[in-house]
């Protein structure tokens, strides 16, 4: 199997998402994402969890803000292969939060000389 992180990017971010919802409109769309998580099943190696960008530091140290599309969550999927990380993806409840979203996956490579 191979894991794959997956990216879950929108032009608004996470918090601002989170804190705009009501406590219904929060606890529906969790309903979502369980439902998702309980279709995925044991192709989910880790839920992943919301995020919030603070910084994009380069290699001189300077800092400069996150950028947008924000990558506002990840989670880690377990698949065959490219196409099967994309079917269970298929009616991902992220399609439903604002600001245009998108899911990034990236595949797991073996470190160098491993």
């Amino acid at each position: 199997m191979t894991r794959y992180m997956v990216l879950y990017r929108s032009a608004v971010p996470a918090r601002e998402q989170m804190t705009s919802s009501s406590p219904e409109a929060a606890q529906a769309g969790m309903q979502l994402w369980m439902d998702w998580a309980g279709r995925v099943g044991s192709a989910m190696a880790d839920m992943g969890s919301p995020l919030q960008g603070v910084a994009t530091i380069d290699n001189a140290g300077t800092s400069a803000a996150a950028g947008s599309p924000f990558i506002g969550g990840f989670s880690v999927l377990e698949a065959e292969s490219a196409d099967g990380v994309r079917k269970l993806l298929e009616g991902h409840p992220h399609f439903q939060a604002p600001g245009n979203p998108s899911i990034e996956v990236l595949e797991y490579l073996p470190p160098p000389g491993m």
